[in-house]
């Protein structure tokens, strides 16, 4: 019971829509303005940086509380797991946007990191990697999202663990696919610019 409870409330915890939040104590539905995503990229262009900064920090803690949850209550890998993957479906599809939520990577950033530091370290490095050598935060996203499971692997997690990986590879892609269509034709804007992400 304890463990579908957490599944339960990782989902719902997942589902807060922080960027959505806080552009609309600002008078604004982000979702409406910019690229539309309720992110932190497009909640920083829209609201200014120090609201994005916020949305990527709350966003990524979405993630990361109910994974330390599950482990701290030393629950069996697979409910832990669960966790951080009904966090980030949350994310994906909230219950209060009507289904319609962001890309998930800061909420994927967050669970991850509480089940696999190190390997989070080198992904954060790749994102950072490829989004300064191509300016194009959409980019750095999948191609971290790509190596995610990779790295798991490499840093030989279980493979519940690897699997949960690829399953947010998988969708976070999925996610990003009007992206990848603009990056195939070159017309993906840049970051700093007013469609980005």
């Amino acid at each position: 019971m304890i463990e579908i409870a957490l599944v339960v409330s990782a989902y719902i915890l997942g589902s807060v829509p922080t960027g959505y939040i806080l552009g609309r104590l600002a008078g604004i539905d982000v979702r409406k303005t910019g690229s539309g995503n309720v992110g932190a990229t497009n909640v920083a262009r829209v609201l200014g940086k120090g609201q994005g900064a916020v949305t990527l920090v709350a966003d990524a803690a979405k993630g990361w509380l109910p994974v330390f949850a599950a482990l701290q209550l030393d629950l069996h890998l697979p409910a832990v797991v669960l966790a951080g993957a009904a966090a980030f479906l949350g994310h994906l599809y909230p219950i209060f946007l009507r289904f319609r939520g962001g890309k998930g990577v800061a909420t994927a950033l967050g669970a991850i990191l509480a089940l696999a530091p190190l390997a989070t370290l080198v992904l954060l490095g790749i994102f950072a990697v490829t989004v300064a050598a191509s300016r194009l935060v959409s980019l750095g996203s999948i191609a971290a999202a790509v190596a995610a499971p990779i790295i798991l692997w490499v840093f030989d997690y279980p493979p519940m663990i690897i699997a949960m990986g690829g399953f947010i590879a998988a969708m976070i892609t999925w996610r990003h696919r009007g992206n990848i269509q603009r990056l195939l034709a070159g017309s993906e804007p840049r970051f700093g610019s007013s469609n980005s992400q």
